[in-house]
């Protein structure tokens, strides 16, 4: 982060605790998550990684030149990467805008057809969300890259995210990839040897997988939904 240059900035995104104390995140892990909670900067953070990456901030690669409002990067400017080794391949997805990649392949199908090639053989649209998903995931994602996923699991059902652990696997151990996701899922948090920061607590920050309040909570409510039920419905 460059410090000097938020010292009089009163503004979103360093209104948010975890930007604004932000000095150096070093992320080594092959996987890495960010959790916390709704407004807590990771996905703010994940965006201006694939800013200063080179990546298309509304959701792709460097290839993908489409426009979307409101993409653009609020803290791109004032973060730098140091790479070991740089990498120019890789792809940004965000779920919220997910709809409009899949638009943006349509229209490339249509100047230049490839049978959707890297797509599952047909439009992402023709496709159910988490169909599209994992069409993208199986299809479209090369060796060597970087990727950053913005809460993929929004459209992927419980066994589906299993499905995704799996692919996740292959091409961290096959094909020299890496992972960086900000998620709310349990159980993607729970791929095994992973990094987690936590953006909670105002300082971005490493923290076990059974400490992560997704874990703790969904493993109260399975163990003890009757009581947890009461005490929430029932205050």
């Amino acid at each position: 982060m460059l410090s000097e240059r938020i010292e009089t900035e009163k503004k979103y995104p360093f209104t948010i605790p975890t930007i604004r104390n932000l000095h150096e995140v070093v992320i080594e892990n092959r996987v890495t998550f960010f959790v916390g909670e709704n407004g807590s900067g990771k996905s703010t953070l994940l965006e201006a990684i694939a800013d200063q990456a080179g990546f298309n901030t509304a959701g792709g690669s460097r290839d993908h030149t489409y426009d979307v409002h409101a993409s653009e990067s609020h803290l791109g400017n004032y973060i730098r990467l140091s790479w070991a080794p740089k990498t120019a391949n890789g792809f940004f997805m965000r779920a919220e805008s997910f709809y409009h990649f899949a638009s943006h392949i349509d229209q490339l199908e249509r100047e230049e057809p490839t049978g959707y090639s890297r797509y599952g053989g047909r439009s992402l649209h023709e496709q159910s969300h988490g169909e599209s998903f994992l069409s993208l995931f199986l299809n479209g994602f090369n060796s060597n890259a970087l990727y950053l996923l913005d809460e993929p699991e929004a459209a992927l059902s419980p066994q589906r995210q299993l499905t995704f652990l799996r692919i996740i696997h292959e091409l961290v151990e096959k094909e020299d990839c890496q992972f960086i996701i900000a998620t709310h899922s349990p159980i993607l948090l729970g791929y095994p040897s992973a990094d987690i920061y936590s953006f909670d607590d105002e300082e971005i920050h490493k923290i076990d997988y059974e400490m992560t309040e997704h874990y703790q909570i969904t493993k109260y409510f399975l163990d003890h939904r009757e009581r947890f039920l009461k005490e929430i419905l029932e205050e």
